[in-house]
């Protein structure tokens, strides 16, 4: 039998976590193979981890081998074969940008060391934390002997939220939306790229006539869903954030269908002339055994090339906000 999958959850007492790790136990994602969950916290927030961990003990999951609970991120992060780095410091009212990025940029310093010193050899990592491009920039910059492409930071919640949007507005099912794209950030900067996206194998532009629909309700509507859903229910996205987080997983685990691709924000090659090194959400088709590869030759029209600019020069400028951060 296969030793058991080891998988660190960081903030695991928050919202997301907890509406993702009944998923990881159950056998939902790594199929009959065991999973030990490694559960990282503050010290402040062990109690409530201990909660969770009754809660999963509760479950009787014949997939889950065992849960640890720790505070240190050398113990969570022992030989884990995947990560998924939910915990970030949140944005306080009147906090600028920059401030949140580097709170942040020296958190994920401590946990890219510390996964480099002691993660599987085969391990990879998600942030989900925000700003998560940013932060997973911090992560693999500091995580010594984890290959770049290894890492990666959540775009599949905006993907999802896209291909949703446009099978509503076209009234056909989820399924029936291939094809989009979430090009950039993990922000309202980002661009959900309707140009490209199919509708039953169409172009969604040929299914989705109103042009002006398209560039002034759906690229906003996308781009702001997260705050629409705070401002709806007092907190910010948590079930649908951690399915995208397990859809991530899924899909590196599982080859995409043939004509199809999913958006994963990767460290850039340079694809589309993006600076080699910046996390960018791009589109990306999987060999079901845990590698991407960036789908190459799309073109953008000029609406979409102005959308594109203003969310990768954000890129750049929160690259160089952390510029401190990224010695190695």
């Amino acid at each position: 039998m296969a030793d058991p999958i080891r998988v660190a959850v960081t903030g695991a007492a928050g919202q997301v976590a907890y509406s993702m790790l009944a998923r990881l136990a159950s056998g939902e994602v790594f199929g009959d193979r065991k999973v030990i969950l490694q559960l990282l916290e503050i010290p402040q927030a062990m109690g409530p981890l201990e909660g969770v961990k009754m809660e999963l003990d509760d479950c009787s999951f014949d997939a889950l081998a065992d849960v640890i609970v720790t505070d240190d991120p050398a113990v969570a992060f022992k030989k884990v074969n995947w990560a998924l780095l939910v915990g970030s410091f949140p944005r306080k009212q009147g906090m600028e940008r920059s401030e949140l990025l580097g709170i942040n940029g020296k958190i994920f310093v401590g946990q890219g060391k510390a996964l480099g010193a002691n993660a599987a050899d085969d391990v990879r990592a998600l942030v989900v934390g925000n700003p998560c491009n940013t932060n997973a920039l911090v992560g693999y910059m500091n995580a010594s002997g984890i290959p770049a492409e290894r890492w990666g930071a959540l775009t599949r919640l905006d993907h999802n939220r896209a291909r949703s949007a446009l099978a509503q507005k076209a009234g056909v099912p989820n399924e029936a939306v291939t094809c989009v794209t979430i090009w950039g950030n993990h922000s309202n900067t980002q661009y959900p790229d309707f140009t490209n996206a199919k509708i039953h194998g169409k172009p969604a532009t040929q299914v989705i006539t109103d042009r002006a629909w398209l560039e002034s309700t759906f690229v906003p509507l996308v781009q702001n869903r997260g705050a629409a859903v705070i401002k709806q229910r007092g907190s910010s996205s948590a079930v649908s954030a951690a399915n995208g987080s397990i859809d991530h997983v899924k899909s590196l685990l599982k080859p995409t269908p043939a004509g199809d691709w999913v958006s994963m924000a990767v460290v850039s090659k340079g694809e589309y002339g993006v600076p080699a090194g910046l996390v960018f959400g791009y589109p990306c088709t999987t060999d079901g055994k845990g590698n991407f590869k960036v789908v190459e030759g799309l073109q953008l029209d000029a609406f979409g090339q102005e959308k594109f600019k203003v969310t990768l020069d954000e890129l750049v400028k929160e690259r160089d906000a952390v510029k401190d951060l990224l010695g190695g």
